[in-house]
């Protein structure tokens, strides 16, 4: 039939593949530069490994920045914050544990409906915790929050964009100064189920935010902007995690 070039078989079920001409001429057209070797558990994606290099940050194949890339200077200014450039921060991710019959799995906080009324909420109940430890925690979006502790110096991470979707377990790593952050962690996963809030988004079918997750973090003070001839496309970003092909 028309556009459609092959056809998968699964089982006893087909599945026609159609023509896709405009990613087929893109394939077509490039070539090759580089390869960056890696596995599934680094820390950070190859492609933000790249888009680190072009920012500035290092060699996307020097191994010791696996999960020390300063993700936390490009959202905060993006969200218009200007942190202490003497302190050391970190993104805080608010978001839905999800327990399953033999692992969790860390669902992605643009997918929760998380309104900036309830992450407020969320945010102003689970801030005595940080304080009361010795960390800054600052407001930034309903799903991007900002803490600085100097345990966070040097500290590696998984990027959220490799925890979501998979068992965090995985990707908490047992780095000395990561006891902290889990310690607290599990504070707040206390706290936050107990809260009103949570009954109240289950009552609405909405997944309650029971967690967070720590990432990208690094000193404010570097470079944030892409080399002008680059434009990073991010928009199918979300559905892959999501593992949603028809987006």
């Amino acid at each position: 039939e028309d556009g459609i070039r092959d056809v998968a078989v699964t089982g006893v079920q087909t599945c026609a593949l159609p023509i896709l001409p405009n990613w087929t001429r893109l394939m077509g057209a490039m070539v090759e530069a580089q390869r960056f070797a890696g596995d599934e558990f680094a820390l950070s994606s190859p492609c933000e490994r790249v888009v680190g290099e072009l920012l500035g940050w290092g060699p996307a194949n020097d191994a010791t920045l696996d999960g020390r890339l300063p993700w936390v200077a490009k959202w905060a200014a993006q969200d218009g914050l200007e942190l202490d450039q003497e302190k050391t921060w970190g993104l805080i991710s608010p978001g839905h544990w999800m327990m399953g019959r033999e692992h969790v799995t860390l669902l992605d906080p643009a997918e929760l409906g998380l309104s900036e009324s309830d992450a407020r909420e969320a945010f102003n109940a689970i801030s005595p915790l940080f304080h009361e430890d010795g960390w800054d925690l600052v407001w930034g979006t309903p799903t991007r929050w900002y803490a600085s502790h100097p345990s966070l110096e040097g500290l590696p991470t998984a990027s959220l964009d490799r925890v979501v979707g998979r068992n965090p377990d995985v990707w908490l790593n047992d780095h000395p100064q990561a006891r902290r952050i889990r310690r607290i962690q599990a504070e707040v996963q206390m706290m936050l189920y107990q809260h009103p809030l949570h009954e109240r988004r289950t009552e609405q079918g909405l997944p309650p935010l029971n967690s967070f997750w720590l990432s990208g973090c690094g000193r404010v003070d570097v470079n944030v902007s892409l080399p002008a001839n680059c434009v990073l496309v991010d928009a199918l970003q979300s559905p892959l995690q999501a593992d949603d092909m028809d987006r």
